[in-house]
């Protein structure tokens, strides 16, 4: 049943999907019907978020099995089925940023869920047929995006659902526990690989020609492998959580007013984000080398590009109701915060996905091969070492760190604020990165790389603590800094900004690596964290901060 409110509005019963009074800020109201609510939102929330980031991040895993059973393609053009799913799940994030103040927290979160079984499925009939031509997979790779896009949706929706002591711990468990997504893709896909998990229906299994990898040893060639399965496997659990959102979740007439009925907010959701593929389409054909594109554009030219085209075609192509709502919470353009807290962002999240997908190549080309330098001081060509660790074996361990300090750093910045959390880990990412560089250097140039893996896999795990510490106070602090208006599309577009770095951190190191000079990445990486410390400290920590300590 629902009860009145003193103003007289209906406030929404636990079982309500449409709520018209809500005041989590009312002590009283939160204790006697906001908290049930909240929390029931949040736990169906952080799995759907879940298995997005798997959706999206499961090309890192599905290439290199691609490889290993021997599909027709080059390295470098399963490169871009990477790039592809990374470029498009950081766009993604832009409209989704705004869809639920047009259509709704469980209208969102539900349609966006239950999305992704397109990719998931699609991927899963492509991968059982390797003679097909390199475009279906990219566009499999390009549908993948929708996962990334997910968390900017998904962390708007939460935001307004907590009072603002609650913020930092909210959010850092819808986010960090959802960024476990990553860590799972790593550790399922692999395994579901190696059996017939869905008998005929899953189609028939191929045998490795290359030694395959995985946490828990080697899968050595020969072995049968299901790779259709990386997709097939998501469904078992999109199914229900779909059903969950459905039934579980709510829509807060006080952030979205104007849903209209779900079949008109479902319509808004699929328009924006079928606008969204636009720009990432037209960026990838430009940058992406030849046959797949143009190879026109630099990573730094490409990126803001796409960025901007995505915003446009959101402005141009929106109309009625929509028109005014995109048009409303295009204001936070106008803020100054707005651009702090995305500087902030990409420090955090930026490098903890950048980071996510680069450490299995860094393993790979620092650890795996000897560069070391002849008598007359010239590196080598590199030879294969026997030493080598594991990338699969070890990669996983610093986002699984990562996304499991993550609400551990949002319930820190409730209790000191979060300004001061994001100075202390900004100071730790300098030092670490600036050290992580030092490391590859001494272990690029060594005879003995194996030697020096200790110490960079311990700074590495520094650095992914670091970040998802940071995580949780930079949500923290949008929630205290913009009011419920705009809270929610500042945490989508930080976000969305901070995705890019999934593309970014992988290409830099990738061709520092390939100069031979891995340090420079980094060092670079501690030269922009540095300037981000000085930021947050001139926003919000100086006597005179325009926030003080949010």
């Amino acid at each position: 049943m629902n009860t009145m409110s003193k103003a007289g509005a209906p406030v929404a019963d636990g079982g309500s999907a449409d709520i018209a009074d809500w005041r989590p800020e009312d002590e009283k109201f939160w204790e006697s019907t906001g908290k049930k609510i909240a929390y029931r939102n949040l736990w169906i929330s952080i799995p759907a978020l879940l298995c997005g980031f798997a959706v999206w991040g499961m090309w890192g895993i599905i290439t290199v099995q691609m490889l290993n059973l021997g599909f027709p393609f080059s390295k470098d053009e399963l490169f871009t089925l990477t790039a592809i799913a990374g470029i498009s799940g950081a766009t993604m994030r832009i409209p989704a940023s705004f869809l639920i103040r047009m259509a709704g927290g469980r209208n969102t979160i539900f349609l966006t869920t239950a999305m992704l079984l397109a990719p998931a499925i699609g991927t899963g009939v492509a991968l059982q047929h390797p003679e097909w031509p390199l475009w279906v997979f990219q566009l499999m790779a390009l549908w993948s995006g929708v996962g990334g896009g997910n968390f900017a949706s998904s962390m708007s929706n939460i935001s307004p659902f907590f009072p603002k002591r609650l913020q930092g711990t909210a959010l850092g468990l819808n986010a960090g526990l959802g960024n476990f997504g990553v860590t799972t893709m790593q550790i399922v896909i692999p395994l579901v690989m190696t059996v017939g998990l869905f008998g005929t229906l899953g189609g028939e299994s191929r045998p490795l020609i290359k030694d395959s990898g995985w946490i828990l040893g080697k899968i050595v060639a020969g072995t049968p492998t299901w790779i259709q399965n990386a997709g097939f496997a998501w469904v078992l659990s999109l199914v229900p959580l779909s059903i969950l959102c459905w039934f579980g979740m709510s829509n807060l007439k006080t952030v979205s007013p104007e849903t209209g009925s779900p079949l008109t907010a479902f319509g808004k959701i699929i328009y924006l984000y079928s606008l969204a593929f636009v720009p990432s389409i037209a960026m990838l054909y430009l940058y992406l080398p030849a046959p797949t594109g143009l190879g026109l554009l630099n990573m730094w030219v490409a990126i803001p590009l796409d960025i901007i085209a995505a915003l446009v075609v959101m402005k141009l192509a929106a109309f009625g109701t929509m028109k005014e709502g995109v048009t409303k919470q295009f204001a936070i353009f106008k803020n100054k915060h707005t651009w702090a807290m995305t500087a902030l962002y990409v420090v955090t999240f930026g490098s903890f996905i950048g980071f996510s997908m680069a450490l299995p190549l860094a393993i790979t080309v620092i650890f795996g091969f000897i560069h070391a330098p002849d008598a007359a001081g010239v590196l080598q060509h590199a030879l294969k070492n026997p030493n080598a660790p594991s990338a699969l074996t070890y990669a996983w361990i610093g986002p699984f760190v990562g996304a499991a300090v993550r609400p551990i750093g949002g319930w820190i910045a409730d209790k000191v604020g979060g300004s001061i959390v994001t100075q202390v880990i900004s100071a730790i990412m300098v030092f670490a990165s600036a050290a992580v560089g030092y490391v590859m250097m001494q272990a690029y140039q060594s005879s003995t790389p194996e030697q020096y893996f200790s110490l960079f896999m311990g700074l590495f795990i520094l650095l992914f603590a670091a970040t998802g510490v940071g995580n949780g106070s930079t949500f923290r602090s949008v929630g205290f800094i913009f009011d419920k208006a705009q809270a929610g599309p500042v945490l989508g577009w930080t976000s969305a900004v901070a995705a890019y770095g999934a593309f970014i951190a992988p290409v830099l190191i990738g061709q520092q690596i390939k100069a031979g000079t891995p340090q420079y990445a980094f060092y670079g990486f501690a030269v922009f964290y540095a300037v981000c410390l000085i930021l947050n400290w001139w926003f919000y920590l100086r006597a005179n901060a325009y926030v003080k300590n949010p």
